[in-house]
């Protein structure tokens, strides 16, 4: 597979102001350990340029961009305060948990956002094991494409790793889409760019993966490792191939697959991607992460390098991951069916829609930000789109009649998708340019959770709205 470097398509950096890092302290007055969101510095583009000015997560320290990876067993609490540091206020959603739903933080639904200088404490129970991450719910579009998200890794209670065909060990690597000026600041002035959020959302043209352009990870030659690929970007799509890596797919969205090649595949923002590769068996071997910005053209974001001496070669078939013991599969003979129509956007606009409580017409509904609707209401945050029974099962008609791709996340739940030929279970699904999908989940989780399109564009101005369980 040809491919360009990645001088091609990441930015130049010539000058930059650092910011101002706040220190913080490792445990507030309640035990509990503190997360802190704060203004912090992140070296985005190569080395020998300057940092950029992000806000970031930190526990314990600076901020860093990611996020400090949280790892934890599965029926295991989480527990940390959030201090807000930053000049907004905000609120922390833990991404694919099936979660309590007052701890979501889907802000204004589930808690009131965290005011600047203030804190709210987070204690919960994580059920399922996986690849999760965990990122700012209050003006997302904003402060996610700051960099305040980090990775959330629940481990199987029996330990999966080390097991004959199973992988030696892990490696997350986030992926993330930055927009940033020719002097590598962050582009300030469109996070209200209604022209973007009706197009494709604000793609970046600066790809990282853990924070760095173009890292490289070391392989011992012939060993096996766990990928656990997350898309944090607010926009775009992430078209990624493995070539050289015999790569293949063990988990999508913290989900265990049965294995299947994945020498290529497609993340949307907010979806995972669990990936064994094995390194090649013998040393100086290169392997490359590729990405195809748009243009057909592959790119390098990120290399391993196989180096050291080698280990026995795993012989063994691949070993698949459990399933989850707490999973109930939705039961189809007489589900509850509701329906999601995804109208408006560019290049097809709204003859007219609900805002608010009023119908509007397109110049009316663009003049309060809104371009898009979900059933006809743009941001439609009154009342909940359904209502179902605590343990019904929930089928769901997603139809996009817009020209642009959606990624539509559920809160609280993961739900199959009927549609898929491998009909995998996720808690985002994308969904082509005219194109529809079926899901089901059972509405086992009590409480009002959110769904909405998670290019985060599209979300704030006008793919929102809610579920009720009871």
């Amino acid at each position: 597979m040809a491919h360009t470097t990645r001088r091609a398509f990441m930015v130049q950096s010539t000058a930059l102001t650092a910011a101002m890092l706040v220190p913080g302290g490792g445990r507030a007055q309640s035990g509990l350990p503190v997360l802190r969101a704060m203004p912090a510095t992140a070296q985005l583009a190569p080395q020998g340029y300057p940092g950029t000015e992000v806000w970031a997560y930190g526990i314990s320290g600076p901020g860093t961009v990611p996020g400090p990876e949280i790892r934890v067993t599965a029926g295991d609490a989480v527990r940390y305060r959030l201090q807000n540091d930053l000049p907004q206020a905000t609120a922390v959603h833990w991404h694919g948990i099936r979660i309590d739903n007052a701890m979501d933080g889907a802000a204004p639904l589930t808690q009131p956002a965290v005011a600047p200088g203030d804190h709210f404490d987070y204690d919960f129970v994580v059920p399922d094991p996986g690849t999760y991450w965990y990122h700012s719910h209050n003006r997302s579009f904003e402060q996610v494409a700051r960099g305040l998200s980090g990775p959330l890794i629940v481990e199987d209670t029996t330990p999966w790793a080390g097991k004959a065909g199973a992988a030696a060990r892990d490696l997350t690597l986030v992926l993330d889409d930055w927009l940033l000026n020719s002097d590598a600041t962050i582009v300030e002035d469109r996070w209200d760019d209604l022209h973007a959020a009706a197009h494709a959302g604000r793609l970046g043209n600066t790809v990282t993966v853990n924070g760095a352009a173009w890292p490289e990870f070391s392989l011992r030659p012939a060993e096996r490792i766990r990928l656990r690929l997350i898309n944090t970007a607010t926009a775009r799509v992430m078209s990624l191939a493995l070539p050289e890596l015999g790569a293949r797919l063990i988990a999508v969205d913290g989900y265990p697959v049965t294995p299947r090649s994945a020498e290529t595949l497609v993340l949307a923002p907010a979806q995972r991607a669990d990936v064994i590769i094995d390194a090649p068996a013998t040393a100086e071997q290169r392997g490359a992460l590729l990405l195809d910005p748009g243009n057909g053209e592959w790119v390098d974001i990120a290399g391993f390098l196989t180096k050291g001496d080698a280990v026995t070669a795993t012989t063994a078939d691949l070993l698949a991951l459990p399933a989850w013991p707490a999973w109930q599969n939705p039961d189809l003979v007489q589900p509850q069916n509701e329906s999601l129509v995804m109208e408006g956007g560019a290049m097809r606009g709204l003859e007219k829609a609900t805002y608010q409580g009023r119908t509007m017409d397109f110049r009316e509904l663009v003049s309060h930000g809104m371009a898009w609707t979900f059933n006809g209401t743009a941001h439609g945050m009154a009342e909940p789109m359904f209502t179902a029974r605590q343990g019904r099962t929930v089928r769901m008609k997603i139809e996009n009649r817009t020209r642009f791709a959606h990624a539509v996340h559920l809160h609280g739940h993961h739900f199959q998708v009927l549609t898929d030929p491998h009909r995998d279970v996720r808690d985002t699904v994308l969904i082509g340019p005219d194109q529809s999908a079926e899901i089901a989940f059972v509405a086992d989780n009590p409480g009002k959770w959110m769904i909405h399109c998670h290019m985060l564009g599209h979300q704030v101005s006008g793919m929102m709205g809610w579920f009720s369980v009871a």
